[in-house]
């Protein structure tokens, strides 16, 4: 097995653990926590692109998410290129 689909893999299955936790987290938030938690990508385009799928989905996930307790906070809006710049919460406010 190659070293990038072992990363899939043990990507999906924290993506898979997330929702476990939280049934009320969609496939994309979980994705969304768990690649804020690796640092794998902390903004909304790469998300999108590293996934493969619509930037605006994504846009939608992340405000659903910075409105809940313990999900993502936003750092910084790019209003050109609607771009979303987002990182977990400290673990104190958790």
């Amino acid at each position: 097995m190659s070293e990038e689909a072992s990363d899939v893999d043990r990507f999906l299955a924290l993506v898979a653990a997330a929702q476990g936790r939280d049934i009320g987290l969609t496939s994309i938030q979980a994705g969304l926590l768990v690649a804020a938690e690796l640092g794998i990508a902390r903004d909304s385009r790469a998300f999108a692109r590293m996934l493969g799928i619509a930037h605006s989905l994504v846009l939608r996930e992340i405000n659903v998410l910075a409105e809940r307790k313990g999900g993502l906070q936003i750092v910084k809006r790019d209003p050109r290129t609607m771009r979303v710049h987002y990182t977990l919460p400290p673990r104190d406010e958790v």
